[in-house]
């Protein structure tokens, strides 16, 4: 008997988490296709221009935001900030250093700093 694999596919909403990008900010055939796990590889290792592009200047999803901004994405609500931030959005955000980003900065760094204490005290 032979065995037929096929291949492993993805949601184009999945692909782009993984890619770390805005989906609907993605050209059109991606977002309409699906995604196998060799073409997701593929785009990992050489990206085209327009995701170098996307990763460089956004629009970017809320992770990526949260992550550039060093806030989680509950921060970023509890901040006001519903809707993705392009590159020169986030570096605006940070030159005006509202007080809710430092608030924000402060409890994600204890957070953080509290699963480690946790992690050790498991170890």
């Amino acid at each position: 008997m032979k065995s037929h694999k096929t291949p492993q596919t993805m949601k184009p909403a999945t692909a782009a988490k993984k890619l770390g990008v805005y989906l609907e900010a993605t050209p059109a055939s991606f977002q309409a296709g699906v995604v196998s796990r060799d073409d997701l590889n593929a785009l990992q290792a050489d990206p085209p221009e327009w995701l170098r592009e996307l990763r460089r200047d956004g629009p970017h999803p809320r992770q990526v935001v949260a992550a550039k901004l060093g806030v989680s994405i509950g921060g970023l609500a509890r901040g006001g900030i519903t809707d993705p931030l392009t590159t020169e959005e986030i570096d605006a955000v940070k030159a005006d250093g509202p007080e809710w980003l430092r608030r924000e900065r402060a409890i994600f760094a204890e957070a953080r700093q509290e699963a480690l204490r946790a992690k050790e005290k498991d170890a």
